[in-house]
């Protein structure tokens, strides 16, 4: 016997009646549809106009445009306005550098220093780089950038003991990897990586031109080298709506 699955939905869906379509949702529709008529990166209507356009409020458009920035259908850049989203730029699940990632995809990296100075390491980062507690960690924060658009922020720890005058060293060399690899003679080989869902503070979206509280992608990294030392411990926010990540899964040996 063969079964329609498409039929038993609906047969199942029959006793009752379809639930109630929200004002809003069937906005999302029409929105989806004049994205599909548009290619990536085409500005999409202002609000206002949308919101004449479907005769409504622009609250119930704003909270469809919002669902489909959220679902990575739409890019919201700040001050500028709505756009169909591109393909999104993608990293995968293993230890290269973040300009390594982009180059790969034949797009062109670049950096902006926030921030640069020493902190004294609290006890979980004395722990995670295997430091005395208020012992000096060097904190490096950048803006990472591809193609002239900002992608995420970086905040990267490492132990000034380990590594003396490495905020020096940096402007030798473009990469800290590179620095690293060349001058101190180390090499991350393995790390542990998580990845979690927050929303963006003022200071984020500001960054990032994205609006507040739109999902990001927080990512903390704590790398090590072939020895097992901590390397550093890197804490990473990516727009959501421009990041996806991709890994390889291998099943574990019986």
């Amino acid at each position: 016997m063969t079964t329609d699955v498409s039929s038993a939905r609906a047969d199942s869906q029959a006793p009752g009646h379809p639930g109630r379509v929200p004002k809003y949702y069937r906005i999302k529709q029409r929105l989806l549809q004049m994205t599909d008529e548009r290619t990536p990166g085409a500005p999409m209507p202002a609000e206002r106009l949308l919101a004449v356009e479907f005769r409504t409020s622009r609250t119930t458009v704003r909270k469809a445009l919002q669902e489909l920035v959220s679902e990575g259908r739409l890019d919201r850049i700040q001050g500028k306005g709505t756009f169909v989203a591109r393909p999104k730029v993608y990293r995968t699940l293993q230890l290269t550098s973040y300009t390594e990632d982009m180059r790969a995809q034949g797009l062109n990296p670049a950096s902006q220093v926030l921030d640069i100075g020493y902190i004294a390491a609290d006890a979980e980062l004395a722990a995670l780089l295997e430091v005395e507690p208020a012992d000096r960690v060097l904190r490096i924060e950048r803006l990472r950038l591809a193609g002239g658009e900002p992608m995420a922020i970086e905040a990267t720890h490492l132990s000034a003991r380990r590594f003396p005058h490495l905020r020096r060293n940096l402007t030798r060399y473009t990469s800290l990897y590179t620095t690293l690899a060349e001058v101190y003679g180390v090499r991350p080989t393995e790390a542990d990586e998580t990845i979690e869902t927050s929303p963006a503070t003022p200071r984020e979206a500001g960054l990032l031109a994205t609006d507040v509280g739109l999902p990001m992608l927080l990512l903390s990294r704590h790398s090590r080298d072939e020895t097992g030392r901590p390397v550093e411990w890197v804490r990473s926010v990516y727009r959501g709506s421009r990041y996806k990540f991709t890994a390889t899964l291998t099943r574990p040996a019986p």
